[in-house]
């Protein structure tokens, strides 16, 4: 059973001004009865940013039972850095902690930035101006296998499903762009706050870690239908990235789905924490650009203008696809790809994962191609549950012949800063400390 006492909640609040523009995306388990509805609107992770609703004094509570950054809704901008930890004990890896909350409570809230002696380094870059904002800023840390692997005094610590990223069958992994002690997902509503964040961090913590690798991305910004409704933003292969996710306003679902539970055989200092994907995913966009309309339809499983599964083509992204009254798939194909992802059966809802993506684009490749796809970011209660086990049932689709995993890693996201006298990690420098 989860925590009964849903303790300082804080993590799943959203600023005002979103509460009253967001509406939602979708709750992934279908209707098992057969009976196909439309699924109740949330505001949720996958909900673009609606146009003309940010602000620089947007902010999100750094304090809760879980870190923030997971299950509120994605503002327009993101960045994942991975860093390799120096630390070589209990007591420098508590400092370094202590220095990476330290940063989080002054840049989610924000304020001015203090002047120093002229003949000294500034206290800040300067790249906010002398006040900087919240900015809807989040800032998430999560802990790489290596951390543990290369520390006997962390390794009895380590997640029970926490592995170095394997590679699928599709993966053309670089390994420079791939794992790390520690990974940071900063996400804003404008880019210059998430580089802003990135280089505090950096400065701050130079002694302590270094940098390894960093992907940013971003989220179209969506105006909002007739009906108030904001629609799912499209990835650069033309197709809404993030109808059928989990809804993560509903606690409870988020308790059965994302957050780790005292229950699940963990480490008792990892309640309250969640397993991080990042998947660094090309898209050969020019190849996609030149397959027919209906191929790309028939590769998705949905229609690319709506958003609406194959069998409801008059409906939109949030109708649900019936795929029991399609056994043959003659609808939707047995293998596509949101067929081979969720069957939208009783066993499937054990692999549901909290989808939170951006899209990226890094210029040209040698070869004169467009280098762009997806900083793909999920979190579950279970990895092997969660992301292996869908990877596993997408090995060989057709998508594969238009996408190509080059990076990322798998990483633990560490339980919530409780109060203003804890730190991020504490659980886990007090387990340390107590073997």
């Amino acid at each position: 059973m989860r925590d009964p006492k849903n303790l300082l909640r804080s993590s799943y609040s959203f600023n005002r001004r979103r509460l009253l523009t967001g509406f939602g995306a979708t709750a992934l388990g279908g209707s098992l009865s057969g009976v196909v509805r439309a699924e109740t609107l949330h505001h949720s992770v996958a909900d673009a940013p609606v146009a003309n609703a940010a602000s620089p004094e947007d902010s999100v509570p750094h304090l809760g039972l879980h870190q923030a950054g997971v299950v509120n809704a994605r503002p327009a901008n993101g960045m994942v850095a991975s860093f390799d930890v120096l630390a070589r004990d209990a007591d420098e890896l508590e400092a370094l902690f202590r220095t990476l909350t330290a940063r989080i409570a002054f840049l989610t809230v924000g304020g001015p930035v203090p002047m120093l002696d002229p003949k000294l380094p500034p206290a800040d870059s300067g790249l906010l101006g002398p006040v900087v904002r919240p900015d809807n800023l989040t800032i998430t840390l999560s802990l790489g296998a290596s951390l543990f692997d290369d520390r006997p005094w962390l390794a009895p610590l380590k997640p029970k499903h926490l592995t170095r990223m394997t590679r699928f069958p599709n993966d053309a992994l670089d390994a420079d762009i791939c794992h790390g002690d520690l990974s940071i997902q900063i996400c804003a509503n404008t880019q210059d706050t998430t580089i802003h964040a990135l280089r505090d961090i950096i400065k701050a913590s130079s002694r302590q870690m270094i940098l390894k690798w960093k992907q940013e991305g971003n989220v179209p910004v969506i105006t909002p239908g007739p009906d108030g409704r904001a629609e799912s933003a499209r990835n650069f292969l033309g197709f809404r990235d993030g109808s059928a996710n989990p809804d993560s306003s509903d606690a409870a679902e988020m308790d059965r789905v994302v957050w780790v539970g005292p229950d699940e055989g963990e480490p008792a200092w990892a309640t309250g924490g969640s397993y991080q994907v990042v998947r660094i995913i090309r898209n050969f966009v020019e190849r996609w650009d030149r397959t027919p309309f209906g191929e790309q339809e028939r590769i998705m499983g949905r229609a690319k203008m709506t958003g609406a599964p194959l069998d409801r083509r008059e409906g939109s992204e949030f109708d649900v696809p019936d795929y029991a009254s399609d056994p043959e798939g003659k609808a939707t194909p047995m293998d596509a790809h949101i067929r081979l992802a969720n069957a939208r059966d009783e066993a499937s809802r054990a692999n549901i994962i909290l989808r939170r993506p951006f899209n990226y684009s890094n210029g040209v490749t040698r070869s004169g191609q467009l280098d762009q796809g997806l900083l793909f970011i999920c979190y579950q209660a279970n990895l092997e549950q969660g992301f292996i086990t869908v990877q596993r049932k997408l090995n060989g689709e057709p998508l594969e012949e238009y996408i190509k995993p080059v990076g990322g890693g798998f990483f633990y996201t560490l339980p919530g800063i409780r109060d203003a006298s804890d730190y991020v990690g504490s659980s886990l420098i007090a387990a340390a400390r107590g073997a």
